[in-house]
């Protein structure tokens, strides 16, 4: 039986909030990436991973974000992640994620790094 996996949108302030939950891993990868094209595609490219509920990623997990960061940042927007357990932090920290990506605590901290236009050194 394949891990369950959810992805769950909200938007607050114009500002996509796109919450995981469960096993983010070569099966759901797909799920995810399309959850992200959409956004990108709709030309919503302010997006926050709540990461919150994310309990485990694999390499096809960690290469959706990957796939999309120079895209939607050359769009004008950015990813940044919020509220990841330390488990999965873990594996983000291994390779780099921090130096990439805006790594934060929780989504409202996310929010203000938006409306303060904080993005990581590039």
């Amino acid at each position: 039986m394949p891990n369950a996996f959810t992805v769950e949108r909200t938007e607050q302030n114009g500002v996509v909030i796109l919450a995981l939950d469960g096993y983010l891993d070569a099966h759901t990868a797909p799920q995810f990436e399309k959850a992200i094209q959409d956004e990108h595609t709709a030309g919503r490219n302010q997006i926050i991973v709540d990461c919150q509920k994310l309990t485990y990623i694999s390499s096809a997990g960690l290469g959706v974000f990957m796939s999309f960061i120079e895209e939607i940042r050359a769009a004008g927007g950015d990813i940044k992640l919020a509220g990841i357990v330390p488990k999965v932090y873990q594996v983000f920290e291994v390779l780099g994620f921090p130096a990439l990506f805006d790594i934060v605590d929780n989504v409202p901290t996310a929010l203000t790094h938006f409306a303060d236009g904080i993005r990581p050194p590039e």
